[in-house]
Order: structure tokens, then C-alpha cells, then sequence
């Protein structure tokens, strides 16, 4: 049976290698000119679509980018939620090489994250200033779509749920992954099906609570196995994907620092403090802390 897909709100079939020989002979080589209607790339990616969301609310020149490059960070948080969900599926379904697969696919994207503060890295405190005013009490702080990553890390706090109450599909998506497993919650679960001495799952809902059992987990896994041992691998994946969220909160952190020094945050925050403060938070603490040991 062949497969279709949905583009522009029609079922397609997609083009073979034949067809798209046949096309490229016809057209002696050159692209396509003609269509019916919109380009098929525009259908598919809905070009018109995402340039029509940059709608600055100054005429600064220099909030467009910061616009932009905010936007860009929130379609690859929600590129990341996702494929930690898929590896969360993958992992209770056994599938520890898969799940590593997904995992050590999203540590790529941290790298393009981290990037991003790179376009921003120009912004002079005066030049931030110019149009920080308009923006308000609109803060990167609010963004759901990174709430959900630090939850799904195990960074859970009911009180960070509450900036969502008037969007009742936000905050009940936000309410369910908080009292969800983590991400680290199904590693240890699958950890304690193998075998491994962990402490029973306690309330997801609750911040994760590092212990000495799953240290010693840890370090029994990297001194009785290796590479290509699939836990070992795992615990490789996931130490690479720790490292790569901390270099996004320290080159928030710098990018903060550079472009409006320690001044209170937008969103009724400390600023700097408070983000030296979330910098200072370890994820998947006891891969860390078992490198002491080992």
C-alpha cells in the first residue's frame, strides 16, 4: 500500500525516485517554475506563515532579531519535547538503543540552541535598552514550551505552572507533565527493571531528590561494563545531554549579563541572581556525582 501524507490540508501521494527522474528529464534538468497553486515548499513548510509571526511591537531595528532568535529557541524547545517523549516511549518499551538514538539526537539540537545565543551576541546594554520597555513583563521565564523541558528533566515545581492559569490548554498540559515521569524518572525505572538497587518512584510531581543508591548505580554500570554495552552508552547519551543544557543556561545566563548586567528581570525576577541560581541546578545529578567514586 502506498503512503500519503497531509500537505497544505490535502492527502498526497509522495513522489517515487521514478517520478522525480521523469520530472527532472522533462524539465531538461532546471526546476520546476509552474504550479497550480502555492509552491509545494510553502505548503509544507508554511513559509508565509512563520515570517507573518515576527510582529515587533517597536521600529527598532534590533528587536526584530531578538524576536527572531526567540522564536527560533522556542520551535527547537518544542522539537526537544518531543523527541524526549518518544524516548521516554522507547525506554518503557524496552528499547534502551532507540531511546539512546533519540536522546543523543536532541543533544544536537542543544548545540543549535546554544548557537543562537551567538546572534544575539552584538546586543549592547544600549542597544537592548531601546526597546526593552515595550516589551513589558514579557519574560523568556514564561515560556511554557522550556517549562516543559525542565520538568521533563525532573525540575519540578507546582508554583511554575501558575503564570499558565489563563490558558486552560497550556496549563493542564503543563499540570500533566508535571505530574508526570521525568524523563530521569523512566531511565531509573527501566535501571530498576534491570536489576539495579534504586529507590522505589516517589511522587513525580516533586522535584527529584538525588540519591546515593542510584550513584552507586552509576558507578557499578561504568566499572562492570563499556563501550557499546547499551546502559553504558545510555549513561554516555544522557551525560552529553546534561552537559549541553548547561551550556544553554550558562549562555543565557552571559547573554543576560552582556546586554543588561545584573538589572532586575523583565518578569519580576532577580535576573542574573536568579539565573545563577537555576545554573547552580544539576541535571541527572548522580552521573556527576558517581565520576567521584568511579
Amino acid at each position: 500500500m502506498t503512503t500519503r501524507r497531509r500537505v497544505g490540508g490535502a492527502r498526497v501521494r509522495p513522489a517515487g525516485g521514478r517520478q522525480r527522474a521523469a520530472r527532472a528529464a522533462a524539465n531538461h534538468g532546471r526546476p520546476t517554475l509552474e504550479f497550480t497553486s502555492g509552491t509545494p515548499y510553502d505548503d509544507y513548510v508554511a513559509a508565509q506563515a512563520l515570517h507573518a509571526l515576527q510582529r515587533p511591537i517597536t521600529d527598532i531595528p534590533e528587536e526584530r532579531a531578538f524576536l527572531v532568535t526567540t522564536q527560533v529557541m522556542e520551535l527547537y524547545f518544542g522539537l526537544i519535547r518531543a523527541e524526549w517523549r518518544l524516548a521516554q516511549r522507547l525506554l518503557d518499551a524496552e528499547d534502551v538503543a532507540g531511546a539512546t538514538a533519540v536522546l543523543a539526537r536532541s543533544v544536537r539540537y542543544f548545540e543549535a540552541l546554544n548557537a543562537s545565543w551567538g546572534a544575539l551576541g552584538w546586543l549592547t546594554p544600549a542597544q537592548f535598552n531601546s526597546f526593552r520597555d515595550a516589551l513589558g513583563e514579557a519574560s523568556g521565564f514564561q515560556s511554557a514550551m522550556y517549562r516543559h523541558l525542565e520538568f521533563l528533566l525532573g525540575n519540578k515545581s507546582e508554583s511554575l505552572t501558575r503564570p499558565h492559569r489563563r490558558d486552560a490548554k497550556v496549563y493542564r498540559e503543563l499540570v500533566d507533565a508535571l505530574r508526570a515521569p521525568s524523563l530521569y524518572d523512566t531511565v531509573l525505572a527501566l535501571l530498576a527493571r534491570r536489576g539495579f538497587d534504586v529507590p522505589p518512584a516517589g511522587d513525580p510531581a516533586e522535584e527529584y531528590v538525588p540519591s546515593p543508591l542510584v550513584e552507586a548505580a552509576w558507578v557499578k554500570i561504568y566499572a562492570e561494563r563499556g563501550p557499546g554495552d547499551e546502559l553504558w552508552t545510555l549513561a554516555e547519551t544522557l551525560t552529553d545531554l546534561s552537559e549541553r543544557f548547561s551550556d544553554w543556561r550558562y549562555r543565557h545566563l552571559m547573554a543576560v549579563r552582556r546586554s543588561m548586567g545584573a538589572k532586575p528581570g523583565s518578569g519580576g525576577s532577580s535576573g542574573l541572581t536568579w539565573l545563577e541560581r537555576s545554573l547552580r541546578r544539576d541535571v541527572f545529578p548522580e552521573l556527576w556525582s558517581a565520576r567521584t567514586s568511579m
